[in-house]
């Protein structure tokens, strides 16, 4: 059996594929059940085309498998589970909004997937996209049906998977040897049985995943895609975002100091409305906010690519990793309305780049996320669109008046703090979050007063206001009779 194993290692054309291993389903022995990692690479990007490893699919049982994050945090800057499973991948090396990845400076995590019931799995592919240390794949993948006694759907790092109904399937580590190479391209990673045609009967899959380096930050790997092919499924299709024609327009501002990349390839219809409308409004715009936002040391994204997307429920728009993401559906209906406003917004967004404190201060405090979407909302609502008044207290949202309930009401406060206490207080709090130095003693170093008083205050004077416009409206009325 030794002699059988070493044979088919060297059958393998070492110069395609950058890793190989043959692996077993618990014992690490060859027996007639093997489960192969077929591992390649392509440093230059292919469009995740391999000579071995099968390009994604977007009709895999994993298209509606259930994804959870169950140790670990998400990585803001980058997409959400389901850009893991959606059947596209990135068409740049460099594209967090469509890959999944740990947040920064932290070791990695677990992510499991439900099928939705038990399925002969034949194999599972995860691709990945960068071009530095976060190209290379680690982890452990383990599997189940879900039928063990003690069985634990979601066992956290601590807990040997092992132990609790799981069994190991795989070990990847698709990390160069070689110390000067960083690891930088595509990965394409099979897991399959060589002689059968399924690898065993299972529900659920467990991925343990580990950074690839910890020198700095920057270790968790932009996982791209993850694709589960059923032995007894449809055959794997083919339809990935890389592989459709890309409908999209470059531009830029400051005379070139700012590039932009409108991309409409989900939405063709907008991209008219897009480059007529919404380019004027990022051109002058972007460099507006750069200046209404500064800071020492302070290096603003240069190349911001604006896409459209489909399937993203409710958000009308989201911003990471330098780029920002386009409700297609949303930005439908509001053509005539809030679309504009709502790229102002994300593009906020970037220039904030609160992500760089948590990068270069160990120390670093947490902005609250009342004041990072407040400050958006402010410039968006105050700067620019004034004219909409997006953002007044009214009787309506009077009861909803909190200095921390976020975007316009927010945005409110700080627009009555600018002209009633510092006209440099958004400016001075965002450099603040930037440096990872926000507190609360901030408002009163520079106001005189805490953020909870000035709250008080703020409310206070909207309640009076809004109570005297009413009591004048009911006096009129009765003049009237």
């Amino acid at each position: 059996m030794q002699t059988r194993c070493s044979e088919f290692l060297l059958q393998l054309n070492v110069r395609r594929l950058f890793v190989a291993a043959i692996l077993t389903l618990a014992t690490g022995r060859c027996l007639r059940a093997e489960v192969t990692v077929t591992v390649e690479r392509s440093a230059t990007g292919s469009g995740f085309r391999f000579k071995s490893v099968p390009a994604p699919a977007n009709n895999d049982a994993a298209t509606t498998a259930r994804f959870r994050l169950i140790d670990g945090e998400r990585d803001r800057n980058g997409g959400d589970l389901d850009v893991l499973h959606d059947g596209q991948v990135p068409e740049e090396e460099d594209q967090p909004s469509q890959n999944f990845f740990f947040r920064a400076g932290t070791d990695g995590g677990r992510l499991a997937l439900d099928l939705g019931g038990v399925i002969a799995v034949k194999r599972v592919s995860t691709y990945s996209w960068h071009p530095g240390p976060r190209g290379p794949q680690v982890y452990k993948m383990y599997a189940a049906d879900g039928n063990a006694n003690g069985f634990n759907a979601e066992p956290r790092r601590g807990t040997d998977p092992t132990s609790c109904g799981w069994k190991l399937i795989a070990t990847v580590d698709t990390r160069p040897k070689a110390g000067n190479d960083e690891g930088g391209g595509q990965y394409g990673v099979a897991i399959s049985d060589s002689e059968a045609g399924a690898f065993g009967n299972f529900r659920y899959l467990l991925f343990d995943v580990t950074r690839t380096e910890d020198h700095d930050a920057f270790g968790n790997t932009f996982y791209s895609e993850i694709d589960v092919i059923d032995a007894n499924g449809p055959a794997p299709a083919t339809g990935v975002a890389s592989e459709r024609k890309s409908i999209s327009k470059s531009f830029d501002a400051e005379g070139g100091k700012y590039q932009f990349t409108i991309n409409a390839t989900e939405a063709p219809d907008l991209m008219d409305w897009a480059d007529r409308e919404l380019r004027p409004v990022v051109q002058e715009w972007y460099p507006k906010l750069i200046a209404m936002l500064p800071g020492d040391g302070f290096t603003p994204a240069t190349n911001i690519t604006l896409r459209f997307r489909k399937s993203m429920g409710g958000t009308p728009a989201s911003a990471g990793g330098g780029g920002v993401n386009l409700n297609s559906e949303w930005f439908r209906r509001e053509l005539n309305g809030e679309a504009r406003g709502s790229v102002v917004h994300e593009l906020v967004h970037i220039v904030q780049d609160y992500g760089r404190a948590r990068r270069t201060n160990p120390e670093a405090t947490r902005t609250p996320g009342w004041l990072v979407e407040g400050i958006a909302d402010y410039i968006r609502w105050f700067l620019f669109e004034p004219q909409t008044k997006g953002a007044e207290i009214t009787e309506r949202n009077l009861p909803r008046a909190r200095y921390d309930a976020s975007y316009r009401i927010t945005a409110n406060f700080l627009n009555w703090v600018t002209l009633n206490h510092d006209k440099m207080i958004v400016p001075k709090l965002n450099a603040a979050a930037r440096e990872g130095k926000y507190s609360e003693q901030l408002w009163k170093d520079w106001t005189g007063k805490s953020v909870t008083e000035l709250g008080e205050a703020w409310r206070k004077e909207n309640e009076t206001r809004i109570n005297a416009a009413k009591s004048e409206l009911l006096k009129g009325g009765a003049d009237t009779n």
